[in-house]
């Protein structure tokens, strides 16, 4: 599922191909895969509009349009939004094709998790899944002092809580993983039994693998592109997330793999504690 790097990627990718272009037309190919809003057609809602604007809050990508509406997409698992400079046939998994004034904006999904939903600006924060999220781990009101608070609130595993949405938005299983080895921290440690000082490690690590992230243009392995149709490349700088029975970078010993929070982690027992 594309995290926090993977939908700033696509962001970025696509704010520089499409913000500024009318929306000609909507062509549905998987009804869906799209939601209207308040009994009005998706289609009509989004035809003749122009993009203002595309943000980002957690895993959503948010795009403005000029007439007081915005589209909130999750990709979910395997959703991909990608820019053709010049009409494409689409392709069997490719669910909702957005023909712009030059060019056009393919919305795929092989697995069909991923959602576009139109929604009034003011009222996109009121989304159910983003109006519960938590602090953006790289603004500023991501403090020190917040997650000492947020921790000590949580008596489950570490891996848990920092998967929870609500403490902290974008944050999925690699970058979890890959933060808790950087800090040396067990995936397994109560939240609440951290120390001041292994918070400020864990605080620091989530900033320096999420920006790794953005900066290597996310993780690819299989589905993950940006706008661009274009692999990212931090797959080759992990550490621990996929790497498991492999040796530690670290210290050698093989890594182990366990199950948490609902989600497979790999971790090293030796180096993180």
């Amino acid at each position: 599922m594309p995290e926090l790097p993977e939908v700033e990627t696509i962001r970025r990718t696509l704010e520089n191909r499409v913000k500024g272009s009318k929306i000609d037309r909507v062509l549905l190919y998987w009804n869906k895969s799209v939601e209207g809003w308040d009994g009005q057609k998706f289609e009509d809602i989004v035809e003749g509009q122009r993009i203002e604007s595309l943000e980002r809050r957690g895993k959503y990508l948010l795009i403005t349009l000029d007439g007081g509406w915005s589209l909130v997409a999750h990709m979910r698992m395997t959703g991909r939004l990608v820019y053709f400079p010049e009409a494409q046939v689409p392709d069997k998994h490719t669910h909702v094709v957005f023909v712009l004034e030059a060019g056009e904006l393919h919305f795929s999904d092989i697995r069909k998790f991923g959602r576009i939903k139109a929604v009034p600006t003011p009222d996109r924060l009121l989304h159910p899944s983003l109006k519960i999220l938590g602090p953006e781990p790289l603004e500023e009101d991501f403090t020190v002092g917040y997650l000492v608070l947020a921790l000590a609130r949580k008596k489950v595993n570490l891996k848990t809580a920092l998967l929870d949405q609500t403490v902290l938005a974008g944050l999925g299983n690699i970058y979890v993983d890959e933060a808790l080895f950087l800090a040396g921290l067990s995936p397994e440690r109560l939240a609440n039994s951290l120390s001041p000082e292994e918070i400020e490690k864990l605080h620091k690590a989530i900033q320096t693998v999420l920006q790794a992230g953005i900066d290597a243009q996310g993780t690819s392995f299989r589905d993950y592109r940006d706008a661009n149709g274009e692999k990212g490349s931090f797959q080759r700088e992990l550490k621990v997330y996929g790497r498991a029975i492999e040796p530690c970078y670290t210290c050698g010993r093989p890594l182990e793999r366990k199950r948490l929070g609902g989600r497979t982690t790999v971790f090293c027992s030796h180096c993180q504690n």
